[in-house]
């Protein structure tokens, strides 16, 4: 019998031990048995990847990029949760600040979260350089809350809108899902509207490598991709890490990112 897939995660919050626990537990007595690796952060994560300590690593889409950059293109990406496919950048102000779009920030201060966050701070810069007045045309307030996490925890985003209700922005950019979950009522209720949605691009995927063989990976990724969100064993797993359906990766969504990366000149690794 061949040894279980080693996967890697990013340990972001406590409730990924559960999480993973579920999953293991899942593909428990299969021909894909795997186990888990947790990190404290992403570039330890990649690291891990690249010299074959771990199998698959569940990255960010910035993770993924840097992946790519460290293998010359060598790495190929195996699955994302449908949620995934579909990610945004929300520019929120408080209501009523009738900001009215990107170019209504020219001589305002955004706040920007985590400087490796690519939905809070790389994007956000890329946006405004391609789709409003140019970053140099705002006043960037930058706030690392969570440096090494790539905004998973959600902190800087969070400090993000503390720092617009506080009075020291007049903007923020943040997450669809901090949007989703925290933006709108829970934080303050009524407080913010969002003026600006950027398209929708690709966030996290589990990448591999080529010593690691299709073989090994295929049993392992036709079983994830069978996670049935009508099954009540499998939802509360799917609930936890908030998809509903595992689905093919879709590589064409990244390409705002590189491009990003490669204007910003953001380093391979920090």
């Amino acid at each position: 019998m061949s040894s279980p897939l080693i996967v890697g995660s990013v340990a972001y919050t406590p409730n990924v031990v559960t999480i993973w626990e579920g999953i293991r537990d899942y593909f428990k007595g299969t021909s894909a048995e795997m186990d888990f690796v947790l990190f404290s952060n992403y570039g330890r994560q990649v690291d891990a990847l690249v010299d074959g300590t771990i199998d698959v690593a569940w990255n960010t889409n910035l993770a993924w990029v840097r992946t790519v950059a460290q293998t010359d293109g060598a790495c190929r990406a195996l699955a994302m949760r449908d949620t995934d496919t579909v990610f945004q950048t929300i520019f929120v102000g408080r209501t009523g600040s009738g900001i009215g779009g990107l170019d209504g920030l020219k001589h305002r201060r955004l706040a920007l979260g985590s400087r490796d966050s690519a939905q809070a701070a790389i994007l956000p810069v890329y946006f405004l350089d391609h789709a409003g007045p140019g970053a140099d045309a705002v006043e960037l307030v930058r706030i690392d809350s969570d440096v090494g996490k790539h905004g998973d925890t959600g902190r800087s985003e969070l400090d993000a809108l503390r720092t617009v209700l506080d009075g020291h922005a007049d903007a923020a950019a943040i997450g669809i899902n901090t949007w989703e979950a925290i933006g709108r009522d829970e934080l303050m209720p009524g407080a913010f509207e969002a003026f600006w949605e950027s398209p929708t691009y690709s966030h996290c995927n589990f990448t591999a490598l080529p010593r690691v063989p299709q073989e090994r990976t295929q049993p392992w990724l036709d079983h994830l991709l069978a996670m049935d969100w009508d099954n009540p064993d499998h939802r509360p797993i799917l609930e936890m890490e908030g998809l509903r359906q595992w689905v093919p990766p879709q590589l064409d969504g990244y390409a705002s990112l590189f491009e990003a990366v490669r204007e910003q000149a953001i380093p391979p690794r920090w």
